[in-house]
């Protein structure tokens, strides 16, 4: 099926997912990921998972439980750690919040935000020198750009030269990137004072970033928010990412 883990897939993902048998017979951990990708690319309600799957409430308290012990986060830094880190992108994208992921009483506290598009979040994104992502964030859709370079950007390495569009041109920002002995490419504001080096030559690999945020929204589940916990939502981006970081492992000689 085209949502399923590849065998390639599922030998890289196998050894990063915890083993604890409780003395019951359990649903294959390959079938419940596969539930779980599903999901995630077809954006359907968990009570529509196909049986094929296994029973839903197992690939939902299974996708709840390795969340909260840091499976996703594990698995996705383990996949970043060779990462070439010549190049850094940093950007952000708005998504829609579903009428039925916006209907919880402390939404304000969920990383939901009123905006001209209506009830949104943002997902800001690092990606290295080949597009795939590096680290993500989450915050209400009306918070500027630039509102976690300090945290994203906080470990960038010597050498590296940062992208980033026109909406990060500040000054903090290009001294948050000199200290770590990197360069930011920012194309500078139409009210910049004082003159920047920047080339437009270099500047044109950031649509890589762009392409990253194209290639997570092909999943249904990323693209409009249907989550109401701020917890769940970014789970599933990083499920996404994950997918992007074993597709390109397994394409590369």
């Amino acid at each position: 099926m085209r949502y399923e883990l590849s065998d390639y897939e599922w030998t890289v993902i196998k050894p990063m997912l915890p083993n604890m048998p409780r003395g019951v017979r359990r649903v294959n951990d390959r079938l419940v990921l596969n539930g779980i990708f599903w999901i995630l690319r077809s954006g359907a309600p968990w009570r529509d998972l196909p049986e094929k799957y296994g029973p839903r409430t197992t690939c939902y308290n299974r996708f709840v439980r390795w969340r909260g012990a840091g499976v996703w986060d594990r698995i996705m830094d383990a996949l970043a750690a060779d990462r070439d880190a010549t190049v850094q992108m940093i950007d952000a994208s708005v998504v829609r919040v579903h009428q039925h992921g916006g209907c919880i009483a402390d939404s304000n506290h969920q990383d939901m935000g009123l905006s001209r598009g209506g009830l949104t979040s943002k997902i800001h994104a690092v990606v290295d020198t080949n597009g795939p992502p590096v680290h993500l964030a989450l915050t209400p859709g009306e918070a500027h750009d630039n509102r976690l370079c300090s945290v994203l950007l906080s470990a960038l390495l010597p050498q590296t030269m940062l992208l980033a569009d026109r909406g990060y041109d500040a000054d903090w920002i290009r001294e948050l990137a000199r200290p770590q002995g990197a360069w930011a490419n920012i194309p500078p504001k139409r009210n910049r004072q004082e003159p920047i080096c920047f080339s437009r030559y270099l500047y044109r690999a950031r649509n890589l970033i762009e392409r990253f945020f194209n290639k997570i929204k092909q999943c249904r589940r990323v693209a409009t928010r249907y989550d109401k916990l701020a917890a769940n939502y970014p789970a599933f981006i990083k499920l996404a990412s994950i997918r992007i970081w074993l597709r390109a492992s397994e394409s590369t000689p």
